[in-house]
């Protein structure tokens, strides 16, 4: 069966339910996508994702044990987590253990384990979690980067949380995140397996009757730096960890997606058949690896990309990816490297739709992305069609990609980067 965007009428709110019946296997799962309730919603920086592990500790009644034992005894899956854009709480189980599954959600949305210890518990794990980070040298680059990119907006904080940020977080907070963020009216259900749909709208209804209305808000559009900014951050370190990112001027809503996804694959995304990997790996063997993509999503779109070399090679390396990037926005591509994308992407394609998960979170981005059910295949036929002047036209449009910013973890005493 085809999946499909359904509809659900609950308390006069319409709620989409992106759906695929699958009696292949006979499992159920059902997710329950929160719209603009992720990590750019903070209030505080980490309080999303601490939300989120808090809801994985049980009820109130059980804790954090005795509900897990109950969840294993019939192999049922039950989880929160968050996004940069959404929280998700998802329940899976065979389809002979759904229904029970469902009643463990119920059960959980019903006492949710709001006690001090459990709050404490978790603080504890994310404190121990950042703590550990202060040594992950991509972690410091990536994260001083967006700081960098996005200097004043809820995608350049530390939006996992800090030492400071965790400690005063309160259970009163978290609750609070919870009840204004998760709400009936800004959800969308995703639904697939053994399961019909009479069957999901059912759980469905009984499951979201249990969230409150909540104020909706859209997602808002950031835009990354041009300043093209250097970032020198001194640790006791033996190789350059050098992050990299630029604007894209643009958006998630655009029609010819396709040109993007092929500028995407052939400047950093390719591996051994992309431009930074060929220049700066297999000509030069200044890494063992070089990648960029071009994001886009609801809240931004733009280039970011990563490399580690030697720290006596990394002025050079820095040097080869700004120049590389120049070169792909002045020249393009070549009509060989256009034929072996097209030949990867239309080849690899049924990769991407082998399972029902594959299937429904494409689906799922159709819908959130306010694009057409089977976007991805028309996509995919314009990919075979397209000519070597619309691509090359496509990227020198987008000169802003050459307006780099770099965050570089280093040893400044053994480097003399200016």
């Amino acid at each position: 069966m085809a999946t499909s965007v359904n509809e659900i009428t609950l308390k006069e709110s319409k709620i989409a339910v992106v759906f695929e019946e699958g009696n292949y296997i006979p499992i159920v799962s059902i997710q329950l996508v929160f719209k603009n309730a992720g990590h750019l919603s903070n209030t505080k920086d980490g309080l999303a994702d601490l939300a989120a592990k808090l809801l994985n500790e049980g009820t109130k009644k059980e804790g954090s044990v005795g509900f897990a034992t109950k969840l294993d005894a019939h192999a049922v899956n039950l989880h929160a987590g968050v996004g940069r854009e959404s929280f998700v709480i998802e329940v899976s189980a065979l389809k002979s253990e759904f229904s029970y599954a469902v009643e463990r959600l119920e059960e959980l949305l019903r006492d949710p384990n709001y006690t001090q210890e459990a709050m404490d518990h978790v603080k504890r794990q994310k404190i121990g979690w950042l703590t550990q980070k202060k040594g992950d040298f991509d972690y410091i680059a990536a994260t001083a980067l967006r700081a960098e990119l996005f200097k004043g907006e809820a995608l350049g904080r530390p939006y996992s949380g800090t030492l400071e940020s965790v400690e005063s977080i309160s259970l009163e907070d978290v609750k609070t995140f919870i009840s204004t963020h998760l709400g009936y009216n800004n959800v969308i259900g995703v639904v697939g397996g053994d399961i019909s749909f009479k069957e999901a709208e059912g759980y469905l209804t009984r499951v979201l009757s249990l969230f409150p209305k909540v104020e909706k808000k859209e997602v808002k559009r950031i835009h990354a730096s041009d300043k093209k900014e250097v970032l020198l951050i001194d640790e006791d370190t033996q190789q350059a960890y050098i992050y990299f990112g630029a604007p894209l001027h643009y958006a998630y809503s655009e029609k010819d997606q396709y040109l993007a996804k092929i500028a995407e694959y052939l400047l950093g995304g390719a591996g051994f058949g992309s431009r930074l990997m060929e220049e700066i790996r297999v000509k030069r063997g200044l890494t063992y690896g070089v990648y960029a993509s071009l994001r886009r999503t609801k809240s931004v779109s733009y280039l970011s990309g990563y490399v580690q070399t030697k720290l006596t090679t990394q002025d050079e390396t820095k040097a080869l990816v700004q120049k590389v990037v120049d070169d792909f926005v002045k020249e393009g591509i070549t009509e060989e490297e256009l034929d072996r994308t097209k030949k990867f992407l239309l080849g690899s394609e049924p990769l991407r739709t082998e399972t029902l998960s594959q299937r429904l979170n494409r689906a799922y981005n159709d819908y959130y992305y306010e694009r057409p059910l089977g976007f991805a295949k028309e996509q995919l036929s314009k990919i075979e069609s397209v000519t070597l002047d619309e691509v090359n036209t496509f990227i020198k449009l987008h000169t802003e990609l050459s307006d780099i910013s770099f965050s570089i973890v280093t040893k400044k005493e053994d480097n003399t980067t200016k």
